[in-house]
């Protein structure tokens, strides 16, 4: 049962905190996965925020990819989840699974890191912190899926390997390249991007998931780190 001696409703919650307003705001890719799941559901049940039940029902179904292949009998079996609950939540899932089958001369082709840049620049525009997003590929080098978002950048927020690496695995990318921004203007690599980068290569290595590239974002420019040979530096 919920505790309700620490029960915050959403009203609680200060303004910039919640999800609605953190999306308007800074743009969903900002957001962690039960923030989104939050926004779906729209309230949350007796005891419990929606942000907290949200928490709860990912971690009852296995994370997000466990949510996915739940269908709507087994979702109102978790606690907080009636049929109106559940009907919102297989149908962002549904949505999300059709927008990733779109046919392969749809998908962009990320082959060199000028047509990274090209495709996801723009995501960068007026941002104030650090994003980075992870590019799932296929054996050509075409994007499955979406750019998937990591929360915070890669330096000034840990990268932890499992979250950039959550996706690649789930879509059974063969490949996977890493972009962030540097909101300084200034592209060139830090200390802090190079090792992250380094230890991102070796844990792709081990997951049989081959990270091509890391591209950095600044004002109207950008550095491949693979291109520049830093962390790459034994390719």
């Amino acid at each position: 049962m919920a505790d309700h001696a620490h029960y915050r409703t959403m009203r609680d919650v200060p303004g910039d905190e919640r999800p609605r307003e953190r999306l308007a705001t800074h743009g969903p890719e900002v957001l962690s996965d039960a923030e989104l799941v939050a926004i779906v559901l729209g309230s949350g049940s007796l005891g419990e925020n929606v942000v907290d039940l949200s928490r709860r029902i990912l971690s009852e179904a296995g994370g997000l990819a466990g949510l996915a292949r739940s269908d709507v009998a087994s979702l109102q079996r978790t606690r907080g989840m009636g049929p109106a609950k559940a009907a919102q939540v297989a149908a962002a899932m549904e949505l999300g699974r059709r927008a990733g089958r779109v046919d392969n001369a749809e998908r962009p082709l990320l082959t060199t890191p000028q047509a990274v840049f090209n495709y996801l620049g723009h995501r960068f525009m007026g941002k104030s912190e650090e994003i980075a997003f992870v590019l799932a590929l296929d054996t050509r080098g075409r994007l499955l899926g979406a750019a998937n978002a990591v929360g915070g950048g890669v330096s000034s927020v840990s990268a932890r390997a499992a979250d950039v690496y959550r996706e690649p695995v789930v879509l059974k990318a063969t490949s996977a390249i890493v972009v962030h921004n540097h909101p300084s203007g200034d592209p060139r690599p830090s200390r802090a991007d190079i090792q992250v980068t380094r230890t991102l290569i070796q844990a792709g290595d081990a997951l049989g998931i081959e990270l091509l590239d890391h591209v950095i974002v600044g004002q109207n420019a950008f550095v491949s780190m693979k291109r520049e040979r830093l962390a790459f530096e034994d390719d």
